[in-house]
């Protein structure tokens, strides 16, 4: 099977060919760099994505969270329902962790500025 992406990781978006044995990846054509095979390889076998979100905040309202690192994109929902769960301090501050290790990823919900009150 081929699969045909574009890669993300730098503005070149090179235009990527991988050729794939079920999951396995048998050879990756179109990257300029080592950070678009890996990203080819990745992509194919375990993408992943870094989760920008809005989170409730005691008292009403919401503020903008993110992963502070990308988890498997398979969990994006079951995080979404984890984050939708929570609440956030009214008086967080930027880059306050709302959710540590989510879903056993590795990565912690965090915000993305202040909380306005």
């Amino acid at each position: 099977m081929i699969r045909e992406l574009t890669c993300i990781v730098c503005p070149k978006g090179c235009q990527l060919k991988v050729e794939l044995d079920g999951k396995k990846v048998v050879s990756v054509e179109g990257y300029t760099c080592k950070r678009g095979l890996a990203y080819a390889e990745s992509e194919c076998v375990a993408p992943m994505r870094t989760l920008t979100t809005t989170a409730p905040v005691e008292g009403g309202g919401v503020v903008p969270v993110k992963t502070n690192k990308p988890v498997p994109k398979e969990l994006l929902f079951e995080c979404m329902a984890e984050v939708n769960k929570a609440r956030v301090p009214a008086d967080a501050k930027l880059g306050e962790v709302v959710i540590e290790n989510i879903l056993g990823t590795g990565a912690d919900v965090v915000t993305t500025r202040n909380v306005k009150i």
